[in-house]
């Protein structure tokens, strides 16, 4: 559960509330965000999202951009602030390599079911995007 903490006064008129339709199942000991029911899909299974892949690709391209912009030197100076380890961070700086249709589909939920953040960590993946998407095509066949 996370707590959210006011920084601010309150200030006077509607009170808004966001609500975002998804459940969160695990499986495998893998979390899954899946839309809720009821959706615009006519009963098609919704498609599951690997969390802990996609929290490894938002931390890569936040990381990317700090470098980008001269807040950080290094992916180890990162890992110093954060508190991780230099390999982590370089590690997935790795993922902001991937081609723009392979994180389309990561965001999607339409990776490979074989995909894992273990296995972008441990594999090397091509430079090239049209060989990055020739190999997670052919990933679950």
């Amino acid at each position: 559960m996370t707590k959210v903490l006011q920084t601010g006064a309150a200030q006077p008129g509607p009170k808004l509330a966001t609500v975002i339709p998804v459940r969160i199942k695990r499986s495998g000991g893998r979390r899954w965000m899946i839309p809720a029911a009821g959706g615009a899909d006519g009963g098609v299974e919704a498609p599951k999202h690997e969390m802990p892949v996609l929290t490894a690709l938002s931390r890569a391209f936040h990381w990317q951009r700090l470098l980008d912009e001269g807040r950080g030197a290094s992916g180890s100076e990162i890992a110093r602030r954060e508190g991780l380890h230099p390999t982590t961070v370089n590690e997935l700086l790795r993922l902001t390599l991937l081609s723009p249709a392979v994180v389309r589909a990561l965001l999607a939920g339409k990776q490979p079911r074989t995909l894992s953040l273990i296995w972008l960590k441990n594999n090397e993946v091509p430079w090239s995007w049209d060989d990055q998407e020739q190999l997670f095509g052919r990933m679950d066949r």
